[in-house]
């Protein structure tokens, strides 16, 4: 295992880091033998970063990971989130601290090391987007608002660090919470699929939100960052671009969703070119994500032990040559392959 400074924060991670949410739903919906035992060969594999939520499935994970850090005896760099409801918005502050509290009953600690608010940032607060609200700037910075509870809890002894999480967030807001240099680790969405988070937007590249390439200032401030969803949820794998269905432990909205889980697998149906010469398709795609070295780790998504150790096995290795990226760049500037006949595209990879 290799490892990178978490921004200036001083502290060593590992370049894969343990992600405990629904999507592959090992620590949520596992029997506790096997979460145990992954936990186990994760930690001998090198792993010391974790991150989790009260959000995967409503406490489990954080439960689960607790139990094991006492049976097992260990204490990782641990990540934790808030989620802020529509009805908190008039005690942000005092929600985030109450938030975590409860995290840390079910971690069984005192603290930890980072507390990310898990609402994608955006220029105004919108309590009309389906699933959670996106939290505007005054609710992150103002009076009351996400980072004053973050503070709290920081003179309390009850974390060190300060982040966000980023999936469907405004690029705009992100670069503005950036700017206060008061956040330290951020989980980011970037792959395949949409790399604007790291990379200038192909041409002819057409995607739900243009990241900016936020990493590349996050990097330069000082600030860490852990990929979420490197594999697209599932979907920029050997298994679901040969017909596979999703794992019986995977849960989450491409669960929920089977016609939006297929329209992701028929996007990702472009990349298989990259599964060739004793390489799959994820391996790939985890290192297309670590030759970014604005990049601190990149949280797996594990649904069994095997996933573990596929993800684990690509630190430390080469970039992608530089006749793969041309032919990524082919198939983002084709809109993943949705010009004229698409499946002549695929077909000529």
């Amino acid at each position: 295992m290799k490892y990178r400074e978490m921004g200036s924060t001083g502290i060593r991670v590992s370049e894969i880091g343990f992600g405990s949410g629904d999507n592959a739903g090992l620590l949520v919906k596992g029997e506790p033998k096997e979460q145990i035992k992954a936990i186990e060969r994760a930690l001998e594999l090198g792993i010391n970063y974790f991150d989790t939520s009260p959000d995967y499935g409503k406490g489990l994970a954080e439960t689960n990971i607790g139990k094991a850090m006492r049976e097992i005896g260990f204490r990782p760099v641990i990540a934790t989130k808030v989620e802020i409801m529509p009805d908190e918005l008039d005690h942000i502050a005092d929600a985030v601290v109450e938030s975590v509290e409860d995290s840390l009953t079910r971690l069984q600690v005192d603290h930890v090391d980072v507390v990310q608010i898990h609402n994608p940032p955006s220029i105004e607060t919108d309590i009309t987007v389906p699933g959670w609200i996106h939290v505007g700037l005054d609710d992150y910075l103002g009076a009351d608002g996400a980072l004053e509870g973050l503070e709290r809890l920081r003179r309390a002894g009850k974390t060190r660090f300060f982040g966000f999480a980023n999936e469907d967030a405004d690029a705009e807001a992100v670069l503005t919470l950036l700017e206060t240099r008061e956040f330290h680790m951020l989980n980011v969405w970037y792959d395949l699929l949409n790399p604007t988070a790291g990379l200038p937007t192909p041409d002819g590249l057409d995607v739900q939100h243009d990241y900016g390439q936020f990493l590349v200032r996050a990097h330069e401030l000082g600030v860490g960052t852990a990929v979420i969803r490197p594999l697209a949820g599932g979907v920029l794998t050997d298994h679901a671009v040969q017909g596979g269905a999703r794992h019986q432990l995977a849960g989450g909205g491409l669960t929920r969703n089977a016609d939006m889980y297929q329209a992701m697998v028929q996007r990702a149906l472009p990349f298989a070119f990259l599964s060739r010469h004793g390489q799959t398709l994820s391996e790939a795609a985890y290192r297309f994500i670590l030759q970014d070295e604005a990049v601190t780790t990149v949280l797996g998504g594990f649904s069994e032990l095997a996933h573990l150790e596929e993800a684990v096995g690509c630190s430390g290795s080469e970039p992608l040559c530089d006749e793969d990226m041309a032919r990524l760049d082919m198939v983002w500037r084709s809109n993943v392959g949705k010009w004229d006949q698409e499946e002549q595209f695929i077909s000529g990879l």
